[in-house]
């Protein structure tokens, strides 16, 4: 199989991915959760949030409780049939000791109109 790397545009991206952002930056923790199946799993910095009701309390407690916009998207990508987005993160949380600008990438794995699998990282760049 060949790398199926290639920058494009967000709007370019399934309906799921374009959904996220937008509930994220409207604040709307049942679109958030909604896009899940049933098993769906976030993680988060290291951190597992399986199913929807976990999921739930991830979101209200680090999107919508605290205002997490993604203020800028900075590259998006496909690879590999994952949709690849890298966002300046913007919101009320406490930004001590946080990087300026903050820039998470998201990795979604999608399963039809759903998200099956989303891995959020903050990452450094590589050698």
């Amino acid at each position: 199989m060949s790398s199926s790397t290639q920058s494009v545009s967000i709007e370019a991206f399934p309906v799921p991915v374009q959904a996220f952002f937008a509930a994220m930056n409207d604040h709307d923790a049942d679109a958030l959760v909604a896009l899940f199946p049933e098993d769906g799993m976030v993680n988060d910095i290291q951190r597992e949030f399986w199913g929807p009701g976990s999921i739930r309390r991830w979101v209200e407690k680090e999107i919508t409780g605290v205002k997490v916009v993604a203020a800028r998207i900075t590259e998006a990508k496909e690879h590999y049939g994952d949709v690849i987005v890298s966002a300046a993160m913007d919101g009320e949380y406490d930004k001590t000791k946080v990087p300026d600008p903050l820039i998470l990438t998201y990795y979604f794995t999608l399963s039809g109109d759903r998200i099956a699998r989303l891995f959020i990282s903050g990452n450094k760049p590589g050698y």
